[in-house]
């Protein structure tokens, strides 16, 4: 296989892109993001490319999310350009996904975490196998859940977008399909055929309506997910109007899901779940443009505070996996400064042509 970041190719009618970092669990650069734009504002025009089929390289992951140590690197090193170049190709990129007027698929085998679903979710197929898994981790490193998850996780049943947007929980293959992160469940061993399939379809009149039929004849019937057995719970404890009645309500509850989510929620930035509680309750129904050009305000004002880079410590440059809030409590969080974060910004709002 290359040694290039992206492998781009295309074969009849099907465009491929595979991702090509699978040491790092094919997580995201700032080139790739330019390399995917670049090639898919291509493929809009180009007539011999019918169908885009995306995926990771390994068998470990589909994509981990961004490359959250070069956002460190660009910090200590003072270039704040350099990070809002990132998050401005990123969001731009996945508006990009979201109106592609091609079919568009995404085979998620292995982790799709935070950026990878930003590619993959918002497009239009997404397919799981039993190595699948998905999580939104982002408030874990005094972040919140972005690439468009203000619309994707509100799309999920229930509440249950709010509780994987502030705990970082994981769902499974089954539990994706449920939630409509994934449209399809294929077994790992069917892929290559699925592939071969879908090259047959981008020849068809009609490429949508024959990819469809494809994925609807290689879905296979995951069952029922932990989470899907447990939606009942997730309405109850996640269905307060505040974070304190969400925590009430799990303190509550005594059931091991409920402590585990307490837990969970404990050691998260208390900035980051009270702006992703916010930014997700006010976001039901919202357009997604309007989603994504409020989800670059957010990203902006984490750039510009303590928390984002104090996670990225914690978790990936000093690996202690403690990082220290500031505020640390939930209490401590000012309403004025959480307000602060979804006040328009001046002079460099998201440009969405």
């Amino acid at each position: 296989m290359s040694d290039a970041e992206t492998i781009i190719s295309q074969q009849g009618g099907v465009g491929r892109i595979i991702l090509n970092r699978p040491k790092v669990l094919n997580a995201l650069s700032l080139a790739q993001y330019h390399d995917l734009t670049r090639i898919l504002v291509a493929w809009e025009e180009d007539d011999s490319v019918r169908l885009v089929v995306l995926e990771g390289a390994g068998e470990r992951a589909f994509c981990a999310g961004g490359d959250i140590r070069a956002v460190w690197d660009a910090q200590k090193r003072g270039d704040h350009a350099f990070n809002h170049d990132i998050f401005r190709t990123e969001y731009r990129l996945n508006r990009r996904i979201h109106r592609f007027p091609k079919p568009y698929v995404s085979l998620l085998d292995g982790i799709c975490m935070g950026g990878g679903a930003g590619l993959s979710v918002n497009g239009g197929w997404r397919v799981a196998t039993e190595r699948t898994q998905f999580a939104m981790p982002e408030t874990g490193i005094g972040f919140f859940p972005d690439v468009g998850a203000t619309h994707f996780l509100n799309r999920c049943p229930g509440r249950l977008g709010l509780y994987l947007g502030l705990t970082g929980a994981r769902l499974g293959p089954a539990d994706c399909v449920w939630a409509g992160i994934a449209t399809h469940f294929v077994p790992v061993e069917r892929l290559e055929a699925l592939r071969e399939a879908l090259a047959l379809a981008s020849r068809a009149a009609d490429v949508a309506a024959e990819v469809e039929a494809t994925l609807a004849r290689f879905h296979v019937d995951p069952g029922p997910g932990p989470m899907a057995l447990r939606r009942d719970l997730v309405e109850h404890c996640f269905g307060g109007d505040s974070l304190d009645g969400i925590i009430d309500a799990l303190r509550a509850d005594k059931s091991e899901w409920a402590w585990d989510s307490l837990e969970a929620l404990t050691g998260r930035s208390p900035t980051s779940l009270t702006v992703t509680f916010r930014q997700l309750t006010e976001g039901r129904g919202m357009a997604f443009d309007k989603a994504i050009a409020r989800e670059y305000r957010l990203a902006c004002r984490f750039l510009a505070g303590r928390d984002l880079y104090e996670g990225i410590r914690a978790q990936v440059v000093d690996k202690d996996r403690s990082p220290r809030w500031s505020p640390a409590n939930l209490s401590e969080v000012d309403d004025l400064a959480v307000e602060a974060y979804f006040s328009p910004l001046v002079g460099d709002e998201l440009p969405l042509p």
